[in-house]
């Protein structure tokens, strides 16, 4: 039997130390509340309704003593409810606090990238205005002594031979026999 007794009360203060004080979610969190008439079961708010239902109940009985107990009772939940109340809204001011900030933070970051694109443009713009800045084209001298293979493409292209049309010309001299005229691309033959 003792040890039954150590279990139970260790069991009982240990759902005590859990239910009441720091953090957790208390709003929604049922409890087990020991009141006058019994246990009452549920979250916070619903066991503050119960007391205050079973405290109106005792007030038209007439029971003064047993209308106060159920008041206690109620606000004792109610102080807990509100305490937690506070809590979540101190978490939920940080965190909006904190939000704030980083949004600032980003904003603050976003200002500077803009005034970085701006410069670059800036000076971009300079740039192409002004003759020195603007980019130089790579000159190498192709001379005698340059490592550069030539290739069909560096070459350049030669014209193609133009074609004449042999004139006519008038005959001086209507029986002496015409001379084919002598081509340029060809050598004149030598005399024997």
């Amino acid at each position: 039997m003792k040890s039954s007794r150590s279990r139970s009360r260790s069991k009982n203060s240990r759902n005590r130390n859990n239910n009441s004080g720091g953090g957790g979610n208390v709003v929604n969190r049922v409890f087990d509340s020991s009141g006058p008439e019994g246990k009452v079961r549920g979250t916070p708010q619903q066991i503050i309704d119960k007391y205050n239902q079973l405290a109106r109940d005792a007030q038209l009985s007439g029971d003064r003593v047993a209308t106060e107990n159920f008041q206690q009772h109620a606000e004792h939940y109610l102080r807990l409810l509100s305490e937690a109340q506070r809590e979540i809204d101190a978490r939920r001011e940080e965190q909006e606090r904190q939000n704030r900030e980083r949004q600032a933070e980003r904003d603050r970051q976003a200002e500077r990238d803009r005034e970085r694109n701006a410069q670059r443009q800036d000076s971009a713009g300079e740039q192409q205005s002004d003759p020195a800045h603007a980019p130089q084209p790579d000159v190498m001298d192709a001379g005698a002594d340059s490592n550069l293979v030539e290739t069909p493409e560096s070459q350049p292209k030669p014209k193609p031979p133009r074609s004449r049309k042999p004139r006519n010309k008038p005959n001086v001299d209507a029986d002496a026999p015409s001379e084919p005229a002598p081509d340029k691309g060809s050598a004149p033959e030598a005399a024997e």
